[in-house]
């Protein structure tokens, strides 16, 4: 079984879109975990429409932030397999079948997808993200190519994941812990996902994003200044480009 980790926090707008797209997956055999982050729009109520057993909503009592309630929902999980997916984003039918058959194939703890970059109102396809057929732990240093809404984890291989608290860049640091004790991520090159594109300009967050991302390196890897320094230059590169790519707007999570 695979166990599906949605978080939502006054997620009204979209919500029903992304539940809806893992509904009409050709794989069945799974479990979605809604976890509500102490939303105070209609997304609980949103949620409670639906009638099919496989959703299980967690309504938390406290503001958990996003690694926090990505965590309590693999806590709740029963599936061997954990996929994650925010519940703006949206994936295409096939996406749950082809990686789980490319995870079994290549016996991988860690896959990933390419994806399509989506208008904030969904009508529209205005980038794309190409991915590397395999990623291993120096190239996630310098290039944070993985996106959390295709990553699918076998945690009979790597053990309970739980991601730190590193504001923005929890995903990538949980990657690259993952990574770290030898096992290599490999990718399916179609894109068998849609990110929404936010409002929010990048040239007004990069400086924090790359902020995190020295976190990242400095506290979750405890890198010395001089290694840091060595694989900084190449993310920031990398993020110029993805960010050509994709429209040049990301989501601010919180």
């Amino acid at each position: 079984m695979i166990s599906i980790i949605m978080p939502a926090h006054n997620a009204a707008a979209h919500i029903q879109a992304a539940i809806d797209s893992v509904l009409t997956q050709s794989f069945s055999d799974f479990e979605l975990l809604i976890l509500d982050d102490c939303s105070t729009d209609q997304t609980v109520a949103l949620v409670q429409s639906y009638t099919d057993p496989r959703i299980q909503l967690h309504v938390l009592e406290t503001n958990l932030g996003a690694a926090g309630t990505r965590n309590y929902g693999i806590r709740q999980a029963k599936g061997r397999y954990v996929a994650f997916l925010d519940s703006d984003d949206c994936w295409k039918s096939e996406k749950l079948a082809l990686q789980l058959a490319f995870m079994q194939e290549h016996e991988l703890a860690l896959s990933y997808t390419a994806y399509d970059v989506m208008s904030p109102d969904g009508k529209q396809i205005t980038g794309h993200v190409a991915v590397p057929e395999t990623v291993t732990y120096r190239y996630l240093l310098r290039n944070t190519i993985i996106g959390c809404l295709t990553v699918m984890i076998d945690m009979k291989q790597t053990g309970l994941v739980q991601m730190p608290a590193f504001q923005g860049a929890e995903d990538t640091a949980t990657w690259l812990s993952i990574l770290k004790k030898g096992h290599v991520a490999k990718g399916l090159t179609e894109p068998l996902a849609f990110y929404r594109k936010g409002n929010v300009s990048l040239s007004s967050n990069k400086i924090q994003m790359a902020k995190h991302i020295w976190q990242v390196y400095r506290k979750g890897q405890n890198m010395s200044v001089f290694t840091a320094l060595t694989h900084f230059p190449f993310y920031l590169w990398n993020g110029l480009v993805k960010h050509l790519r994709t429209g040049g707007s990301v989501k601010l999570v919180k």
